[in-house]
């Protein structure tokens, strides 16, 4: 769980700087330039998910709660939903209408449907984690940036390649999940 526990706080740490510590972000910046900070950036990123994902498949799971079984296919849902929220988040979308930060709202969604569907030490450490991070992030970021500005309203075509990148995206994590969890998707 240590592993775990330091990659989730790695990754949370990292994007806390430019949304809650501008001014480390541009001291950074003035002393490494753009690319130095974006390299420390990218490789911290990349070293909380080996931590998190290495960290993950070591942890011995013990149940925390065992997740009432009438609530996996909302889980389920709301998973499909937050892949939507993911592929709208740099691309025009009606979503972006309602949802300020799709991403970050992804995210939370995400964590929250898999706490829905398990209940062990490790799910709960990962998914509370992810998904604390999104909520005080949005709010961070709600804050520094103020009223917010809504987009326009695309045409319906885009929304239907929304969809399909969030088809798609689903379809490779569904393939890749085993790997990365060592847990295949359960649909059922």
């Amino acid at each position: 769980m240590t592993l775990l526990t330091l990659g989730i706080l790695i990754f949370a740490l990292v994007h806390f700087v430019p949304s809650m510590a501008p001014n480390i972000k541009a001291n950074a910046i003035k002393r490494m330039g753009e690319g130095g900070y974006k390299g420390i950036f990218s490789s911290a990123l990349l070293g909380s998910f080996a931590l998190i994902i290495f960290g993950w498949r070591s942890a011995i799971p013990e149940v925390v709660y065992i997740p009432p079984a009438a609530l996996h296919t909302f889980a389920l849902g709301l998973v499909l939903f937050a892949f939507l929220l993911l592929a709208v988040s740099s691309r025009k979308s009606r979503l972006r209408r309602f949802i300020r930060h799709p991403q970050l709202s992804g995210v939370a969604l995400w964590g929250i449907s898999h706490l829905l569907m398990n209940g062990d030490n490790r799910s709960v450490m990962l998914f509370s984690g992810l998904t604390l991070w999104a909520v005080i992030e949005i709010i961070a970021i709600n804050k520094r940036e103020g009223a917010w500005i809504k987009e326009d309203t695309p045409d319906w075509s885009t929304e239907m390649i929304n969809v399909l990148i969030a088809t798609i995206t689903v379809a490779v994590v569904v393939y890749l999940h085993p790997w990365l969890s060592g847990l295949p998707v359960v649909w059922t």
